[in-house]
């Protein structure tokens, strides 16, 4: 299938993957995404993809686990070989897409190992990501309040509550407006029909401590003081998400977070549920143990106290286009990007995965001041090397981002040249490929320019149509059609410290 052209259009089609491994949940999807011009024909050309249709759904998995602190990567990998094979496709006809591993799961010892394993088998372009903010607008993108928050005055917010974390996106007329994470999920606490406690996440515990509530493993416990606990939870949750803008955090309820508080948004004026949690929320209430513990945890009562505490609210919410594929449907069918106005490249260095992205930051004066300019670049690639010289995956290189600006001058364009090709040579002497990241439309000329001031090593690629930031990773694809280049921007970022 990989590289697809329509009968009825000359528009390319490429394959695509989706791959969430989850705290509670394995699942992947296969789905195909068109490519198109959208620009003028008297404009410079500009790709993006236009349609997307989803050709394979796997069966929802329990996550493989060996034990309580590793995933079961062989297992995994059976039951996608086994999905490739019902959904007839091979690994190399992918050519896009994304393996993510979200919730507790991305505190697994072997989290960073797995997820990049299954990347590399199943596909010349399948990317590893990982990272709670990553999760929340991947989920966002594919339970649709990314599309309904272009159709509303106000934002959408998302909240994708699986088995560890609830991972919250806001949009604001199409665009992410904020992030946030919190220690909340159905397998945090794990319950038999008996009322014992088998299990409880560490996670948890911080906040279960502050509200008073001494659980432990092998305890017997009430449907009633579940019930408080999942209620104390959401209230706490969405306490913290209808206050972020006047700064009110209680300080036991700030310990669900997962990273940082929400900050300033938009007014939200419609909210989804996705997640194992949304479709949950859509069955009877359980009124018994038995019915709380049929997966073994809590999820069924928390996501009945999570609708009882939205309808306290007064929180107007719709339906999610997706609940329990949220995020893979994100992750196969949102997660890239097309550039292809203007590049400069070598196609036999693609593709490249995992480049970290450091970006300069510019404005139109420093641009056309050469003093002030020399300045901005040095001391993002001196940052820059000092950050990254030791991790081997990426032989000691960066892309370096330029911002969107109203105008790059001839003269500004081969200043930079010259300041981008003296710093690679000083801060990063091994690298072998100078890597720059456009907003505008100059990656072209840019790129020759670079090339030029390098003859024959380092390679150049140059991209444009793409914003990055700070600490966002980047991958590249096979060009498509000779001129469009599949992008992916991500972030690599595990719990627990262990952060790239």
């Amino acid at each position: 299938m990989g590289e697809i052209m329509d009968s009825r259009k000359d528009d390319p089609w490429i394959t695509s993957v989706g791959i969430d491994i989850g705290t509670s949940t394995t699942k992947m999807i296969i789905s195909r995404l068109r490519l198109a011009r959208t620009s003028g024909s008297l404009s410079l050309p500009r790709y993006d993809i236009v349609e997307r249709e989803l050709l394979y759904a796997s069966p929802i998995y329990s996550t493989p686990l060996k034990n309580a602190d590793e995933v079961d990567a062989e297992r995994i990998g059976e039951l996608l070989v086994a999905d490739y094979a019902r959904a007839e496709v091979q690994p190399n006809e992918l050519k896009s897409g994304a393996v993510i591993i979200t919730g507790e799961t991305a505190n697994k010892a072997n989290a960073r190992q797995i997820v990049h394993l299954l990347a590399e088998r199943s596909g010349d372009f399948v990317v590893a990501t990982a990272g709670a903010d990553l999760e929340g607008l991947l989920a966002g993108k594919g339970a649709g309040a990314e599309r309904r928050s272009m159709q509303i005055r106000g934002a959408v917010a998302n909240i994708d509550i699986g088995g560890g974390t609830a991972n919250t996106a806001v949009f604001h007329r199409g665009k992410l407006a904020g992030t946030v994470t919190f220690h909340i999920g159905g397998r945090l606490i794990q319950v038999n029909n008996l009322g014992t406690i088998t299990a409880i996440s560490d996670s948890l515990r911080p906040w279960l401590e502050g509200k008073g509530y001494k659980l432990k493993a092998g305890q017997t416990v009430s449907y009633e003081q579940l019930q408080q606990i999942c209620t104390a939870m959401c209230r706490d949750m969405l306490h913290m998400l209808c206050h972020s803008m006047d700064g009110s955090l209680e300080g036991t309820a700030s310990r669900l977070l997962l990273g940082h508080p929400l900050g300033d948004v938009p007014a939200i004026e419609e909210w989804m549920i996705s997640g194992g949690i949304g479709k949950l929320m859509t069955q009877p209430k359980p009124t018994t143990m038995d019915q709380i513990a049929i997966h073994g945890d809590i999820g069924p009562l928390l996501a009945h106290a999570l609708q009882d505490w939205m309808d306290i609210a007064a929180l107007q919410m719709i339906q999610a286009e997706e609940t329990v594929r949220a995020t893979v449907i994100g992750a196969g069918m949102q997660s890239t990007e097309i550039s292809g106005a203007t590049v400069h490249l070598d196609a036999s260095l693609l593709p490249i995965r995992n480049m970290p992205v450091m970006k300069i930051d510019l404005t139109e004066d420093v641009v056309e001041r050469p003093e002030l300019l020399e300045r901005a670049v040095v001391q993002v690639m001196r940052i820059s090397s000092s950050l990254y010289e030791r991790e081997e995956a990426i032989n000691a290189s960066v892309a370096f981002a330029l911002p969107a600006l109203k105008h790059w001058s001839y003269a500004s364009l081969q200043n930079i040249s010259t300041l981008i090709v003296e710093g690679y040579r000083r801060f990063f002497p091994a690298s072998g490929v100078i890597i720059v990241i456009c907003v505008n439309d100059v990656a072209k000329a840019l790129g020759q320019s670079i090339a030029r001031r390098c003859g024959d090593w380092p390679k150049v690629i140059c991209i444009d149509q793409i914003r990055v930031e700070h600490g966002d990773y980047i991958d590249l694809g096979e060009p498509i059609g000779g001129i469009m280049i599949p992008v992916v921007v991500k972030t690599l970022a595990f719990h627990g410290g262990n952060r790239r």
